[in-house]
């Protein structure tokens, strides 16, 4: 019985390396490795042998035979991924032969090197791989800073309390906050005083203010971030338990990447179903008694280049509650036509509907809408939200809405003391060195612009680690001696000798 990878995947190819028949792909080096949505297993070549379940650091490999209810699809879809694919082109058929390329030592100092002390801000993901990355490979120590009186970053607050075995990989991390060599700043702000105390500082701070629409009536009060939202079910401090109102039939969500899918899920789920979810209790309260019964996802485009993964919409789909507006006739081409694309195609056994948004949502269980070809105009209302102006083929339509959720992508903030390039939303940085500022480097989301899920930072944290030991070496780090025999006041900050 093959195994097969599910929705919960992080691509950080853990299993990839254990594998003893190099049957799991996009792997490292690979064209896809990096853009596809999961990692896949290849049914014809798995020997069952359960070593990429073991490895796997978010519990999402099973065995393909035991997958039930919503799961079951992803036997399928590891499949489809090898149709007409090659992926083993020039390598050995025979097992357990992988690529190997010579061994190389990429983290390695020199002998009589004094240890670094590093400082990391941010206990996300990206902190996290910079953290295991210099505790594993190398002698340095970390001081590790996050301004939140809990660590985790987007693990903690950014992932969907119905998602846990995503949520699994904190665990992962947080092994990593006892070691000899960490030292963990809870609750603390990162201060200018910060470099000076050490060797380096890696930002790992993430992307967390929201893209602008740039509509009209965007600041009206009941339109709210989808960083509010997704903070506020999952108990962000900064995020009040009054901060998201239910009061409202409908719920308009601007979006369909996976965070507009994880809220629309979240506002329209059966209570009972999430009381056993770390999900915030206040929250919980307040989905009990609130009146959403609708959730409309506005995309810009069709569904053909809908931003979500096809995980998130089947786990939205297998509830039998979403529907697709058939208002523009695009649709129903994309979506049934021979060339339709995976995430068309996935749609074909969704409830379509031609919706009457004239009307109050339908009586009974909560339902979704996703409304292709159709981008905000205007929000409209008077001293809150009250409809949202959509575009369409035949014209603009008011959509009634007591709730408006931006959910049009994400973007970084300014850091004091460091350069920020306000178009991308990032620190200008080369392979991680932030411009102009030796000893200061970035990872993940502020770095690169918010794309990639976990295990995209991996790489990622490993290519900035990479670039802050080199500068280590050549002398480049301001005020770092280079060898042995010096930091000692350091050392006793660790209780070392």
């Amino acid at each position: 019985m093959a195994f097969a990878i599910t929705q919960t995947c992080c691509a950080d190819a853990s299993c990839v390396s254990v594998c003893p028949v190099n049957c799991i792909h996009p792997a490292p080096g690979e064209p896809d490795f990096g853009t596809t949505d999961l990692l896949y297993i290849d049914p014809a070549t798995c020997i069952d042998c359960g070593a990429c379940a073991d490895a796997c650091p978010v519990d999402a490999i099973f065995p393909a035979g035991d997958l039930t209810g919503p799961l079951r699809a992803y036997e399928q879809i590891n499949a489809e991924y090898y149709a007409g694919r090659d992926v083993l082109a020039g390598v050995s058929a025979a097992p357990n032969f992988h690529r190997w390329a010579p061994p190389s030592f990429p983290r390695v100092l020199p002998s009589d090197f004094a240890p670094l002390d590093v400082a990391v801000v941010g206990t996300g993901p990206a902190g996290m791989y910079a953290v295991e990355d210099l505790l594993l490979h190398t002698n340095a120590r970390v001081t590790l800073v996050d301004r939140l009186p809990v660590a985790g970053g987007l693990i903690r607050y950014g992932v969907a309390p119905d998602h846990p075995s995503t949520k699994k990989i904190g665990e992962t991390f947080a092994r990593f906050h006892d070691h000899p060599r960490l030292r963990l700043r809870l609750g603390v702000s990162a201060g200018p005083d910060l470099a000076g105390q050490h060797d380096a500082v890696i930002y790992a701070v993430g992307a967390t203010d929201a893209r602008r629409l740039g509509v009209p009536g965007e600041d009206l009060p009941g339109s709210l971030p989808a960083a509010t939202v997704v903070g506020w079910y999952n108990g962000h401090p900064d995020v009040g338990p009054d901060a998201v109102g239910l009061s409202a039939d409908r719920v308009v969500v601007v979006g369909t990447g996976n965070v507009a899918l994880d809220i629309a899920r979240i506002l329209t789920a059966d209570p009972a179903a999430l009381a056993s979810t770390p999900i915030a209790p206040e929250a919980l309260a307040r989905l009990r008694s609130g009146k959403v019964r609708e959730v409309v996802l506005l995309a810009r485009r069709g569904p053909e280049t809908a931003a979500y993964t096809p995980p998130e919409l089947l786990a939205l789909a297998s509830r039998g509650d979403l529907v697709v507006d058939t208002h523009d006739p695009r649709i129903a081409a994309a979506i049934d036509g021979a060339a339709a694309g995976e995430k068309a195609a996935w749609l074909r056994g969704v409830p379509r509907e031609a919706v009457d948004w004239s009307s109050p949502p339908p009586d009974g269980r909560p339902r979704v809408v996703l409304r292709f070809h159709s981008a905000p105009v205007a929000f409209r209302g008077d001293p809150e939200v009250r409809a949202v102006l959509a575009s369409g083929p035949a014209g603009d339509v008011e959509i009634a809405a007591g709730r408006v959720v931006r959910a049009a992508g994400f973007r970084g903030a300014p850091v004091p003391g460091l350069p920020f390039d306000e178009e991308t939303g990032t620190i200008p940085n080369t392979a991680g060195r932030v411009a102009g500022l030796p000893g200061a480097y970035v990872a993940g989301w502020i770095k690169r612009g918010p794309s990639g899920g976990i295990g995209a930072n991996k790489a990622c944290a490993r290519e900035t680690v990479g670039a802050l030991l080199a500068d280590a070496v050549a002398g480049r780090l301001p005020g770092r001696p280079r060898r042995k025999g010096v930091g000692r006041a350091r050392n006793r900050a660790f209780g070392a000798t």
